[in-house]
């Protein structure tokens, strides 16, 4: 590990995310369990992962995917795994067959059909060779394009957003939709309200509990403001991790 990794301290910045997002969990009176911290560890070498899992942290994020295949071959498997990151719809099947229905917790970067089925059809092949009786759902988000920026993945709209998650449910038997994502713009924390209200017109068409779907959104930079909107899961990588390298990217 290079003397720029080992010089990061993972369990202190860990404990420090965690009271951050304690303390703002108490300030809004919502429950101690509500909010999900997921550690982005994209471009980041084992070691530092073993740091935080040795801290306690379970959850990790990744957006690459030869890069989650390959660390959730090497790391402890109770890790759980979220994908965060473009997934090209040809690489979706070997995403989910490598990694695994029991370690790959939730892909949270859908926002078409075609990566729906990809994904499903990977699903049903891996049930159809399991022994199981009853055949596992791979959890999903929904991603939404909060920003309207061009350089943002998602759906454009809760109309969009509602007609996908239908079909979804409709012809993509072996997927759970969990909830919605947003990467939203930099400062602007009307990203985080225009999903909460994207979620509210989604569960109504849908008929689910709106406290059942998750929102994933808030990063390093803004995660507490995500949380006093009602985020249920932040995705934060820098503050614990430190600054990425992304020259040897997957």
């Amino acid at each position: 590990m290079s003397s720029e990794n080992s010089a990061v301290d993972i369990k202190s910045n860990l404990d420090e995310v965690n009271s951050r997002i304690a303390d703002t969990v108490v300030s809004c009176n919502r429950p101690s369990d509500s909010v999900r911290l997921i550690a982005v560890s994209k471009t980041k070498p084992n070691e530092l992962l073993m740091d935080a899992y040795n801290a306690g942290q379970r959850y990790f994020g990744e957006n690459y995917a030869q890069e989650l295949i390959s660390k959730a071959k090497e790391l402890p498997k109770d890790i759980k795994w979220h994908f965060i990151g473009p997934l090209q719809s040809n690489k979706a099947a070997a995403l989910v067959k490598n990694v695994g229905l029991k370690q790959l917790a939730c892909i949270e970067t859908i926002s078409t059909m075609k990566l729906a089925n990809k994904l499903n059809n990977a699903v049903a092949s891996i049930n159809e060779e399991s022994s199981s009786e009853d055949g596992e759902k791979l959890g999903i988000y929904v991603q939404v394009n909060t920003s309207g920026e061009d350089s943002k993945s998602g759906v454009n709209n809760a109309e969009d957003c509602i007609s996908l998650v239908k079909d979804i449910m409709s012809a993509c038997t072996n997927l759970r939709i969990d909830g919605l994502m947003t990467i939203g713009a930099p400062g602007d924390f009307s990203c985080f309200e225009s999903l909460v209200e994207c979620r509210k017109k989604v569960c109504e068409a849908v008929g689910v509990d709106e406290d059942s779907f998750a929102l994933s959104m808030g990063m390093s930079g803004d995660f507490e403001e995500a949380i006093k909107r009602s985020a249920t899961s932040v995705r934060v990588g820098s503050t614990l991790f430190g600054a990425r390298d992304y020259s040897n990217k997957k």
